[in-house]
């Protein structure tokens, strides 16, 4: 009887010894990729920011900023528990273990993919392909948002050519979606997917572009007045279609939320050069916004993935 019950007992133990060590994997591998783009990204002159920043300190300022990156991060919070609420209802607590969690474990995924089997390991395994739905339609309206106001920016700084490519680009699609709505890939199609979307019902829908539409407005404001705190004197109108525009493009391309500031950084180089903004306060500024709204929550989300218990059997 002894020796039976050891046989049981150390798979469990090593299960759970396995379980310990690909959450430390995780946070340390956070860490590490967040320490290393800071230590050498050659495009950051440390001796310039930290004059600017003895310059420019305020406590109420960085209270300020701050204020803006827990807003962001609290709306995208709220429009999880929201969505998931079609499912189960969850409480804010743990809406913000797993926003935070999964927001640690797809730091070094492509485009944040890591985002999706993170939350989806908060549930149970029968309920994993709900959670990924769920998740794309959080998203998805978050990137249509971007694409909006990344379209209308562009018009407004003058690169009408390319927001009239974007137009033509998005018709196609949307022709094409039309056109094919009962063309079936593995047994899903176009029509089935607007049925699932149908299922959900509008008062969570409603809920979730509205928490959408003010997180965009938040991180967009909180670009914007960094700029002016760093004294880029540039008209309202301009600076925020600026700033669409460098979102909406900077979302376009493949990359890692490690990288998302650097990424980022070079979309932003390029049109706020066109403005004359110098090139080392656009990389301080993208590098500030990752800090602020990447790196701060990751840290809090590593607490969540090391506290972390599966309910996957």
């Amino acid at each position: 009887m002894t020796t039976f019950a050891t046989m049981i007992t150390i798979p469990h133990k090593s299960k759970q010894f396995l379980v310990f060590l690909i959450k430390l994997l995780i946070v340390t591998a956070a860490f590490y990729f967040i320490y290393d783009q800071l230590a050498n990204n050659d495009k950051l002159d440390w001796s310039k920011f930290q004059n600017l920043l003895k310059e420019k300190f305020s406590i109420l300022g960085i209270l300020f900023l701050l204020s803006f990156s827990f807003a962001n991060r609290f709306l995208e919070i709220l429009k999880w528990q929201n969505l998931v609420s079609f499912l189960k209802p969850i409480s804010v607590g743990e809406s913000t273990k797993q926003v935070l969690g999964a927001l640690t474990t797809g730091i070094f995924t492509p485009n944040g993919l890591g985002e999706y089997a993170g939350k989806a390991l908060y549930f149970e395994k029968s309920k994993t392909k709900q959670i990924i739905f769920l998740n794309l339609i959080c998203n998805g309206i978050q990137m249509f948002l971007t694409i909006l106001f990344g379209t209308i920016g562009l018009e407004i700084i003058g690169y009408w050519k390319w927001s009239l490519a974007i137009l033509l680009l998005a018709f196609a699609i949307c022709l094409l979606a039309l056109l094919s709505k009962k063309f079936k890939i593995k047994g899903y199609s176009i029509e089935k997917l607007i049925d699932k979307i149908n299922e959900i019902p509008k008062r969570i829908h409603n809920k979730n572009n509205f928490l959408a539409l003010c997180r965009y407005l938040v991180f967009s404001h909180q670009y914007y007045f960094l700029f002016l705190a760093f004294d880029v004197d540039l008209p309202y109108l301009t600076m925020m279609a600026t700033i669409a525009a460098v979102y909406f493009l900077a979302s376009s391309l493949p990359s890692f939320q490690f990288l998302d500031f650097a990424v980022k950084g070079s979309v932003a180089v390029f049109f706020f050069g066109k403005l004359g903004v110098n090139e080392w306060i656009v990389v301080f500024i993208s590098t500030l916004m990752w800090f602020l709204n990447v790196v701060l929550p990751v840290v809090i989300g590593s607490y969540y993935v090391l506290k972390f218990k599966p309910k996957w059997n």
